[in-house]
């Protein structure tokens, strides 16, 4: 099946007066229609920036600097269009309407000086050619949407009115509200409680399934990917080292980051004797890049002399793709 998005080979680096940061490097993942990606990995692993850059909202010193991210047409046999090489206004154009973006923090994101309506109503307008008042009428029915109570009076609230729960349900009203293709959402329930992280998940879903969007999801929470992604995309040190479907990559993964990842998680049901694994040591330094396989530092069982000096190609293992040399020898 086509996908909705291809992402190929991005890169994406911060140059600095210290030297060049590679926060992606060589990022390749696919969006399939209709469904959900988890991007997993742990903080500093390039997953928020990789989202940024797919719309190109990295700004200075951030400079994406090679790749391709296509967008397929609903239409079968149209080129699909590379948002990269897009000019400005073709790009304001898919913002919104075939790509918007619910945000890790809604207080950063949303203006402080404005309501939550009249936003909603300005992205409305931007991309559909109608009055304000429908605009509007449009804004009331997504906040009701999103499950904010009291929607024709919240509509008129200010976002530091609303509780953080609140808010990042407007952020998905907005989000939603021209009918995108895809959504992506970086980390959308990190500041929330329990509770509430259940609710928005749960939100998304619905909102999935009814207008029959595909999402991106970035977290570094396995447990919220297992619970909502079709297909999982696990990210280290700015590139994607594993990919495939969420019941293989979570149940039996290839990689040895993956199943690091993995044993690190608690389970429900678990004996008391299973003790939780942590994945040894941190993320490299930005400036310490490891040569090779770049996960080879802290991985135990499976290094072998050729990790320190061959940059592993992603092969096919089963369903899962996979860049790890005990799958194949091939040099990225």
């Amino acid at each position: 099946m086509q996908p909705l998005l291809e992402v190929r080979e991005l890169r994406t680096h911060f140059e600095l007066g210290d030297g060049v940061v590679k926060a992606v490097d060589g990022v390749s993942l696919t969006v399939p229609r209709g469904r959900t990606l988890a991007v997993v990995g742990e903080s500093g692993c390039g997953k928020s920036v990789t989202a940024r850059s797919i719309l190109r909202l990295v700004e200075r010193p951030a400079r994406i600097v090679g790749g391709q991210v296509l967008l397929y047409d609903d239409e079968s046999g149209k080129e699909p269009l590379d948002l990269l090489a897009a000019k400005d206004k073709r790009l304001r154009e898919v913002r919104w309407a075939d790509i918007a973006m619910v945000f890790q923090e809604p207080m950063a994101s949303l203006s402080l000086v404005h309501t939550i309506g009249d936003q909603i109503v300005e992205a409305v307008r931007l991309h559909e050619n109608v009055g304000k008042q429908a605009a509007r009428e449009r804004a009331i029915e997504m906040l009701g949407r999103v499950g904010i109570p009291d929607p024709q009076r919240r509509v008129d609230a200010y976002p530091f009115e609303l509780s953080g729960g609140m808010r990042q349900r407007a952020m998905i009203a907005m989000a939603l509200s021209c009918r995108p293709r895809l959504l992506i959402a970086d980390e959308p329930t990190t500041a929330l409680d329990v509770t509430t992280q259940a609710q928005i998940l749960d939100l998304l879903q619905d909102l999935q399934q009814e207008f029959g969007m595909a999402i991106m999801l970035i977290t570094h929470d396995l447990g919220v990917a297992a619970q909502v992604a079709d297909e999982v995309a696990v990210m280290y040190l700015g590139e994607v080292v594993e990919q495939g479907p969420a019941s293989a990559v979570l149940s039996k993964p290839k990689h040895p980051y993956t199943q690091a990842l993995v044993r690190s998680v608690p389970r429900l049901g678990a004996s008391s004797q299973d003790r939780l694994v942590a994945v040894r040591g941190t993320v490299p330094p930005p400036y310490e890049r490891p040569s090779g396989c770049r996960f080879h530092p802290r991985c135990d069982a499976f290094m072998t002399d050729k990790c320190d000096r061959i940059v592993p190609a992603r092969v096919r293992s089963d369903e899962i793709d996979v860049a790890c040399l005990l799958y194949g020898e091939g040099e990225r």
